[in-house]
């Protein structure tokens, strides 16, 4: 049944998902791309409009995802990816939830110890390696190959975003919304 999977699924992101939402992509994508359930075209887009929407990218595209798959394997009815959505978002945020509640006690009582300061020493730079293999997936055929005939517009709004971002102060939430204004009208 879909909605087991998807719990073994979401467990496994919630327990190894360390870093944020960037560092989790790639272990999404494996888990939820390769099996079928959702096309790496559509993953991209829920990758977008989880950056946009409030909350950590991880709990939205699982919220997504987890309305998605339900209806994209047979089950027709909006009422069963309500239900995937609650399952999935409960589910990756559970094991964080957990680690929290049990390891802050820990930690706090250990916080000078060489133990916790090299491991966490040794988890920075994994994070990084994570988040920027996240950029590397999301640089896939569909969003940059042949098979899309608007890549040069894609590619031209992409960096004209970047250099506003970069050399103004103009607030990300508003090259947010005009980029989006902008691809409506282009695209």
């Amino acid at each position: 049944m879909i909605y087991l999977r998807l719990i073994w699924s979401y467990l496994k992101i919630g327990f190894f998902g360390f870093g944020g939402g960037y560092a989790m992509l790639a272990l999404i994508e494996n888990e939820i791309v390769t099996p079928g359930w959702i096309s790496e075209k559509t993953f991209t887009d829920i990758v977008a409009v989880s950056q946009m929407t409030p909350g950590p990218i991880g709990i939205n595209s699982a919220t997504y995802i987890g309305y998605v798959a339900p209806m994209n394997n047979g089950f027709g009815s909006p009422l069963w990816g309500v239900l995937g959505s609650i399952l999935c978002t409960l589910v990756v945020i559970l094991p964080s939830f957990l680690l929290v509640r049990y390891a802050s006690h820990y930690i706090r009582r250990h916080r000078d110890s060489e133990f916790i300061a090299g491991m966490f020493a040794g988890l920075r730079p994994v994070v990084v390696g994570l988040i920027a293999s996240a950029a590397l997936l999301l640089m896939n055929e569909s969003n940059f190959g042949s098979e899309n005939p608007d890549i040069i517009k894609s590619v031209a709004l992409a960096v004209a975003a970047l250099g506003i971002n970069l050399f103004t102060k103009v607030h990300p939430i508003l090259i947010i919304i005009a980029a989006g204004a902008a691809g409506w009208l282009i695209f």
